[in-house]
Parts: C-alpha cells; structure tokens; sequence
C-alpha cells in the first residue's frame, strides 16, 4: 500500500488525511503540538472566521448551524477537536526538522525517530509563522510593540494610543474590535490600500458569492471586488485609505494577501476614530517617526505585517520555497526533481481555505494514484 506522512494536524492536515485515507492510501499525520487546534487556541478570544460556515466545513462533516454565519474562535476549537477523532493515525508532539529525498521515497526527521514513506504532504499553513519587521530604534521604544497574533482581548486596549501597522485581512480585524471599545487615539499606518469586503450588503453575506468569483478570470473578479466596494462604502481615498494598484482577487492569488473583510472599521475611519498615516520609518524613545516626518506617541504599536509559511528549516535545502518561503508549486503539482513532495493550504482562493483544502487533496490522492 502507497504510504504518505501528513506534516501538521491543523484543518488542513486533517482535511489532506481524511481524504487520502478514503482513496486506500496509507496515511499517518504528524503534529508538533501536543493537541489539536493549538494555534486557534493561541488566537485572541474575539476572533471570527471571514468565511461564511456553509464555505468553510471540512470533507465529511458540515459545520453545526448553531455556529452562526461565521463561527467564533472557540467554535473552531471544539469542530477541530470533533474532526480530529474521525481522522487517521495523528502522532502529537512530532515537530518535523527535516524533510530528505530518500532511496525510495521520503525521510521525516523527528525527534524520536527517523520516518520513512513514499509520500509526503506539507499541510502546515500559509500563516504559521509571525513575520516581524525589524524597524529602526524599535528595541529602545519605551511603549509596547506585539504582533497581531499576539492582539489579546480588546478591552486591554481600552484608553490606550494604539497604532496598527497595516491594512491588510489581520488589521482590519484588529480595527474591527477597536472600533468597539473607547480607546485613545487609534492610527493605522498603511504601505498598500486594502481590496475592502462588506461582510453583508443588502443583509446578504458577501461572502457566499466568493465560489462565483473563483471561477472568473482574475481581472473579472478584480472589477466585482471594486464595485462591491464602491457600492457599499463609497470612495474610501477620501477619508485617506489608498487603493492598492492590483486588485483584489489577483493580489491574493499573486501574493496570498486576502481582501480585508470589514465589520466596523470603514465606520469609524469615516466618524474619524481611525486615522491613516503613512509608512513607519523608525522608532525613537517615545515615539514613532512616519516616513512624512510627522512623529506619533502611541503606547501600543501592533505589527499586522503578515505571516510567513516557517518551512525554510524543514525544507529550504531543497530549492522549492520563493523568497516568502511559499512554495512554487502546489496541489497536484510537483516539482519535477522532487517527485512525492506534496503542499496542500497555502495558496488561499477567495471563498476561503478551510473550503479549498478537501478539494485539492482530492488533486492530490488522484495524482498520487496515477504515479505508482
């Protein structure tokens, strides 16, 4: 029987795994955590999926409709915890150092043993690791500076200056939850504009149109995303939000880099809590100097400068991750030198990951079939 190791027991993994073990392949799953669903655990408590539940269940089991349109952290927890027990062999407390080609196959450096099997499927996510810019002065800033992932609770913001540091998918959220709490001044420094996304309009979840948009053209689906804007939020330069010059669907598709779903931020950009500033060129002692020249005094800065894939260790001597440490190929593809290498989960569409990653590992299971 084909044999194939799953690295990571994230939604991904158990989708990939769940999928081969239904085609006869012969599957084990290794997770560095010591349980399932640790990196949504770690997520601040506030969160909420942007894909709509109907978009977003995983192969063989739907999302309860109690979760609402668009189910919170903990919901994921608990689906994650009921999915995992449907799956194959999950070993935990696995982290994977290294990945070698093998004789035959592929070899799995663990701590504890050396795994061998005849195929290998990276599904570890796109955002496992958070990327921190490394700015000038920032470590003799006498306020605090975080990641997104490390956003918390908002009510700790409650009262405090507060600068965001992007516009993208992760810092919309954030300014989403602070647009619900009585904080000082809030700033959000922006390279880019956002492609900006109504989560309704018209009470319709915007999000369910998302599979039509997949199957369009990619400059197709840039003019709908603009429209849908304009429409439910008129022009946002106006109130100092720069348009990104690639539109929304080919940045994802180009770069990985999401619309940004708002559900309270264009309000308070508009009523003027949130104010747009430019780039940060460096910290000073007190304050933060923006590239404009204007200097700032917040008391928290948070970095939503993104994510990047952690593989560079595992798999960075074999040639197949870009400069963001993606990976070039993906799917059913492979890289001709490296027949078996598998990735699954880090080319988002529109409609969302959760609802991609069955799909394409049904891809997957068929090429890997066809190849023995």
């Amino acid at each position: 029987m084909t044999s194939v190791i799953v690295v990571g027991a994230g939604a991904t993994g158990l989708a990939t795994a769940q999928t081969l073990e239904t085609t006869g392949l012969q599957v084990q799953v290794l997770e560095k955590e010591p349980r399932v669903a640790e990196a949504w655990r770690g997520r601040h408590p506030q969160l909420r999926l942007n894909t709509h539940r109907r978009l977003s269940g995983l192969p063989g089991m739907k999302m309860p409709q109690a979760f609402g349109a668009f189910p919170a952290r903990d919901d994921m927890v608990r689906y994650l915890e009921d999915y995992a027990a449907t799956t194959p062999r999950i070993s935990f407390d696995a982290p994977v150092s290294r990945i070698d080609k093998a004789e035959t196959g592929w070899r799995v450096e663990t701590p504890g043993d050396a795994l061998h099997a005849d195929n290998v499927v990276i599904a570890t996510g796109a955002d496992r690791v958070p990327y921190m810019p490394a700015w000038p002065g920032m470590d003799g800033f006498s306020g605090e500076v975080l990641h997104a992932a490390d956003f918390g609770d908002a009510a700790r913001y409650r009262g405090r200056r507060v600068l965001i540091v992007g516009a993208g998918n992760s810092g919309t959220d954030l300014l989403n939850h602070l647009a619900t709490v009585d904080t000082g001044e809030i700033w959000v420094s922006v390279r880019h504009g956002p492609a900006m996304a109504p989560t309704r309009f018209l009470g319709f979840p915007t999000q369910l149109i998302s599979p039509f948009l997949d199957a369009l053209p990619l400059a197709a689906a840039d003019r709908v995303l603009d429209l849908t804007e304009w429409l439910a939020f008129g022009n946002l330069r106006k109130h100092g939000l720069p348009r990104h010059w690639q539109g929304g669907a080919t940045r994802l598709a180009e770069t990985g880099t999401a619309p940004a779903i708002d559900k309270g931020f264009v309000a308070a950009l508009k009523a003027g809590k949130v104010t747009v500033v430019p780039e940060i060129e460096q910290f000073e002692p007190t304050a933060v100097r923006l590239t404009d020249g204007q200097r700032l005094e917040p008391d928290i800065v948070v970095a939503a400068t993104g994510y990047r894939t952690g593989l560079a260790p595992m798999l960075g001597h074999l040639g197949v991750l870009d400069e963001r440490e993606a990976p070039v190929v993906h799917g059913d593809q492979q890289d001709p030198r490296w027949p078996g290498l598998w990735f699954n989960g880090m080319r988002p569409p529109l409609s969302g990951t959760l609802g991609a990653v069955g799909k394409t590992a049904k891809r997957i299971a068929a090429a890997i079939i066809a190849s023995t």
